[in-house]
């Protein structure tokens, strides 16, 4: 594994400054709205506000900091995290996971959807206190507009920018927190659990406060998303500075919650009301500015996610971008442009931060709890203490599940929009997942070496024109002595393709991120090569260039002749040409599928029409690629009887 790929586990102040900027966004931000979520319509009491801050404390303590960045950051995949990452560690113990790391990938990737909307929109929303007229719906839609148009620069540049802002916002949020503590520090009283209990117990609706106490822990699934942007250690150091900040500032807007004692919330924002008003201004710029890099923490949490759920076959392939050689750069334009049609669709649909309040949380809930039992597994099958992995699961699904259903009240008042997105999202997965596994039940392999001498008869026979030097076919087979016969058909039955040396070429998508493997395979010796890479998850797909050093390393070791076989141009040492053949399946008539079957096959071939090509996905050079349809199954399933007519 190259230096590039260590560099993010390091420690050091820039990752720290770049780890702000990147991953807690989202959670850091939280102190916006969720004051102001808790106390909503209620009358400001002091049951009301120590228990709401006892429970902030300990969601926290137990859901951010124990269960992720102590426990599930150890979960990494090579330095990758996410729920895909997680996936990709423990699929091979039981096929039934896949139900939980689709449901949870949805989830989030909806869950990226309404983060930012209510992230800008919160902080934009200040500026009607100075300014009761202001329109902020198309403020709010330009900066998004704007943050999205940014992406394609890579995330360390963003970063870079970003981080310097949210070390100035979080020391804000300390120094206004303390401005208020100082003139009621009885307000850390509140970190006695009995607090919290006593609210959700024995207060009116205490329970149901769960779905707005739950906004401030959010961001914790994004964190883990964006592992492999940070690295471990830089991201549980800075969470160190990042909580303590956060709490100065929830237990500030507590001390001033208790001064207004007996009275309603009304329009007043809590985070805004700890303000002075010399600074409100100031306050908003920095405020709206961290809003903005809320959402970077989710944008590249869902790059990841895609890009991991590509090579795990639970989405489409679509161009990915790296605008660097840096570990965990990555920008997918596709995903981009679909975040930020979702996140305009938000702003114009709930116009207001306290109507996103209602709808938010519920997603991401579904998403903690799947993470949850892939955690579970993970932590037993890598034999840990059996009766701590027991107390892990025990604690964290009866936690989420109360998550849950606190926030099960969100279904009407907006909570369906994310849950429809996440459905969606979820059925294109469940379509691309289950659409491989009948294509590998479908697809018809054959041994290879029952046509090594059809090969070598075909290369000699001159009466045929030779279709080029060096034809190079990808194939699924990854058994060496396995090839697909459509590729057998295509060579000598549906156009005899004439060729001096036949390549087959097969990619092996490995769980770990950074492979980058080959193994090379003479069946016959300048006849018939098979080469098999082995490239990671995260390894972006340039096989032209890949194969081109092959080749190179195989002429070097004098396995392989590449010179043109052509009498004229083998005197000049004129190097052969080399053609890609790349075979696109479509679905036959033949196929006598079952309907589920023929549904999931058909939405397949629909949405594949709108994905990226299979030699662009590949990397290959236009201009030596060959593109044939083939049907996925060549041979009928059923006899045809038909009676001749004299």
């Amino acid at each position: 594994m190259s230096k590039e790929h260590h560099d993010t586990n390091n420690l050091s102040l820039g990752g720290l400054l770049v780890t702000l900027g990147i991953i807690f966004g989202d959670i850091g931000t939280s102190p916006l709205y969720v004051m102001q979520a808790i106390i909503g319509k209620e009358i400001i009491d002091e049951e009301l506000v120590f228990g709401s801050l006892s429970l902030i404390f300990w969601t926290l303590t137990l859901q951010t900091t124990l269960k992720y960045v102590i426990l599930i950051l150890r979960a990494d995949n090579r330095g990758e995290g996410g729920i895909f990452a997680l996936y990709a560690l423990v699929r091979r113990h039981a096929k039934w996971l896949t139900v939980p790391a689709i449901i949870g990938g949805a989830a989030l990737l909806a869950d990226g959807i309404i983060t930012p909307p209510i992230s800008v929109s919160s902080a934009i929303e200040g500026l009607q206190i100075k300014y009761p007229e202001i329109q902020t719906i198309p403020i709010v839609i330009a900066i998004l507009t704007v943050l999205f148009l940014i992406q394609s620069l890579g995330t360390n540049i963003v970063g870079k920018a970003f981080g310097p802002i949210m070390l100035i916002w979080f020391a804000m949020l300390a120094v206004l927190g303390v401005s208020q503590i100082i003139h009621n520090p009885a307000i850390f009283k509140a970190i006695n659990p009995y607090y919290a209990y006593k609210l959700l117990f024995f207060h009116k609706d205490g329970f149901w406060l769960l779905g707005s106490v739950f906004l401030c822990t959010t961001g914790a699934e994004a964190l883990y998303s964006d592992l492999g942007h940070c690295g471990r250690k830089n991201i549980r150091v800075s969470w160190i500075f990042v909580k303590t900040t956060l709490l100065l500032n929830y237990f500030g807007q507590g001390a001033w919650a208790i001064s207004q004692h007996g009275t309603y919330l009304g329009d007043r924002k809590p985070f805004y009301e700890v303000v002075p008003d010399w600074f409100l201004l100031p306050a908003i710029l920095i405020a709206t500015a961290a809003a903005i890099i809320a959402s970077q923490a989710l944008i590249t949490g869902s790059y990841t996610l895609i890009s991991e759920g590509i090579r795990l076959y639970f989405w489409p392939k679509v161009k990915l971008n790296y605008p660097s050689d840096k570990k965990g750069q990555l920008y997918i334009p596709s995903i981009n442009w679909f975040l930020l049609a979702g996140c305009i669709g938000i702003v114009l649909y709930f116009e207001k931060s306290t109507n996103m309040e209602a709808a938010y949380g519920l997603a991401i809930t579904i998403t903690m709890m799947m993470t949850t039992i892939l955690a579970v597994v993970y932590l037993y099958t890598h034999k840990f203490n059996k009766l701590w992995v027991g107390l892990f699961l025990i604690v964290y699904i009866t936690i989420e599940s109360s998550f849950l259903a606190a926030n099960l009240l969100k279904f009407s008042h907006g909570g369906w929009v994310s849950l429809l997105i996440a459905t969606c999202i979820a059925g294109i997965m469940i379509v691309w997942y289950r659409s491989s596994k009948i294509k590998n039940r479908l697809t018809e392999y054959v041994k290879l070496e029952k046509y090594i001498p059809a090969l070598k008869e075909l290369s000699e026979d001159v009466s045929i024109p030779k279709y080029a030097t060096h034809l190079i076919f990808m194939s699924n087979a990854n058994r060496v002595t396995d090839i697909e016969s459509k590729v057998m058909y295509s060579i000598l039955e549906k156009r005899p393709k004439r060729a001096d040396i036949f390549w087959f070429v097969h990619v092996d998508t490995t769980d770990e991120p950074y492979t980058r493997k080959y193994k090379v395979d003479v069946i016959a010796k300048d006849d018939i090569i098979k080469v098999n890479f082995k490239l990671g998850f995260r390894v972006e797909q340039k096989i032209n260039l890949y194969f081109r050093k092959v080749v190179e390393d195989l002429v070097k070791s004098g396995e392989v002749d590449i010179t043109s076989r052509y009498e004229s141009l083998s005197k000049q040492n004129v190097i052969g040409d080399f053609r890609f053949v790349v075979l696109e399946k479509y679905l036959s008539y033949d196929n006598k599928l079952p309907f589920f079957e023929k549904l999931i096959m058909e939405t397949y071939f629909f949405i594949k029409q709108f994905t990226t090509p299979e030699h662009k996905w590949f990397g290959l050079d236009a201009s030596n690629v060959k593109v044939e349809k083939v049907p996925l199954i060549i041979r009928p399933n059923t006899e045809i009887n038909l009676e001749r007519i004299v």
